[in-house]
């Protein structure tokens, strides 16, 4: 079982991260790994939207369709693969915090099964490997456009 979680500090308000963060138009800009993001169902974002992604993970290409499950704007995201190497799901939550910041956290949870249980530990330190990456750029960009800074 897979369950990695990463948070970071942005300087920024709630609701520009999680607009930012949560519009999947954004996630080439911000994920390491995701090279191309498509939408399968029309705009806007919402529970039962699907969103296909190109990434890479490990050196291998990999393609894959997230479906929004849980959606509550500015608050909490929650994605699940429908398509995909192996059953993963992905939840953004946004916290405000002092001085009109915002405290975002990222978790990863999956179940590989087959050969990739085995690499189960490998997956994990990847992740979040990658995740700190991600949410150490996110804050970058976020940062660097943000008009109410903290």
């Amino acid at each position: 079982m897979i369950d990695v979680s990463t948070e970071i500090d942005i300087n920024c308000s709630r609701d520009k991260v999680a607009e930012y963060s949560a519009n999947p138009d954004n996630a080439p800009k911000w994920y390491v790994n995701i090279k191309a993001a498509k939408w399968k169902t029309p705009r806007p974002l919402k529970v039962g939207s699907q969103i296909v992604f190109k990434a890479t993970f490990l050196g291998k290409a990999l393609v894959y369709i997230y479906e929004i499950s849980e959606y509550a704007a500015e608050q909490k995201m929650v994605m699940k693969t429908i398509m995909g190497p192996f059953p993963m799901e992905t939840i953004y939550t946004w916290k405000t915090i002092e001085g009109n910041g915002t405290r975002m956290s990222l978790q990863n949870k999956g179940n590989p099964t087959g050969l990739n249980k085995l690499l189960t530990p490998l997956f994990s330190f990847a992740i979040k490997k990658a995740n700190n990456k991600d949410l150490q750029r996110l804050k970058q960009i976020i940062e660097r456009e943000c008009p109410l800074k903290a």
